[in-house]
């Protein structure tokens, strides 16, 4: 002992998680020999941390009876202790979860669009739950996750990083949009190139739709220079209405221009513009329940052909 701490604080300091995981493997498999194997620690080791746990405590755990071991009624009380000690430590930590901060990072589509619904039916299961959601182009929200800013991000197509991983699930479909009046409205061209002297109005660099534009113009050996570029789907929608050029936007965003005679969509023959979205995370980051819960939200259905 020293001065500085008392006894009982040093023996105290020697009782350790081992000691206790030792004992409830040795409840659990009735000999000191099995827990040893299952435990990976030689026999003498298993019979030396009984008695240190004996002597710390001042009590028998254990009976030893022909070569048999049968809990006393202190070991008994021991184990119901550290039983019920493990139960109060899983419910704090799923409380923790239910009760806690999970941030979302999501494309702006699917922000403005999706988001409010799948948060809606997260917090009809965690009324507790504070969800704060970042918005902003697929490329940001990748890199958000690379810096640990959220927890998880939904976005438009796919995560580059080899750090991501990242599930799919069901997205939409792309179209091609122009002024009612336009030469291309409800007509099938034959080939992409015929747009390539039309003025466009695209998404800005970073965002999904846009980089799949991009490809597919780079696949065809095409260039198209935009009149404007904007991160504001409504911004490109008020420009295609008002004849300053065309577009590739969600379906989902302009169907209900194309039904009301606003806007037309025209299409280009053998050319296909579903896709995907993705849920995406850091590999070595640990998913809340919560953030699992979201992400099977996502994958129940994006809820696009309802908008």
């Amino acid at each position: 002992c020293t001065l500085s701490l008392p006894c009982a604080v040093q023996e105290k300091r020697n009782m350790t998680f081992r000691h206790l995981k030792i004992f409830v493997t040795v409840c659990e498999t009735g000999s000191m020999t099995a827990a040893a194997s299952q435990l990976f620690i030689a026999q003498p080791s298993i019979s030396l941390a009984i008695s240190e746990m004996e002597d710390y405590y001042g009590v028998k755990l254990f009976d030893r009876i022909s070569r048999k071991l049968y809990l006393t009624e202190n070991g008994r009380r021991a184990l119901r202790h550290i039983i019920d000690l493990l139960d109060e430590m899983e419910q704090g930590v799923r409380d923790v979860d239910a009760m806690g901060r999970l941030k979302v990072g999501t494309s702006i589509t699917i922000g403005t669009y999706l988001l409010p619904g799948y948060i809606k039916k997260l917090k009809q299961q965690y009324p507790a739950l504070k969800v704060e959601a970042s918005i902003a182009n697929s490329g940001t929200i990748e890199q958000q996750i690379l810096d640990n800013d959220i927890d998880v991000g939904i976005i438009e197509g796919v995560a580059h990083s080899p750090f991501i991983l990242s599930e799919s699930f069901a997205g939409d479909r792309l179209v091609f949009i122009c002024p009612a009046g336009h030469e291309f409205a409800g007509k099938t061209l034959e080939e992409l190139s015929e747009v390539r002297n039309q003025d466009f109005i695209l998404r800005e660099k970073g965002s999904a739709g846009r980089e799949i534009f991009d490809g597919i113009l780079a696949a065809q050996e095409l260039n198209v220079r935009p009149v404007w570029q904007s991160a504001s789907n409504q911004v490109i929608l008020q420009g295609v209405k008002a004849g300053l050029g065309i577009s590739i936007l969600p379906y989902f965003l302009v169907r209900q221009d194309i039904r009301e005679g606003e806007l037309a969509e025209f299409r280009i023959k053998d050319l296909a513009l579903n896709r995907k979205y993705s849920v995406i995370y850091h590999k070595n980051k640990f998913l809340p329940r919560s953030a699992r819960t979201l992400m099977e939200l996502c994958k129940e259905g994006n809820g696009a052909d309802r908008l």
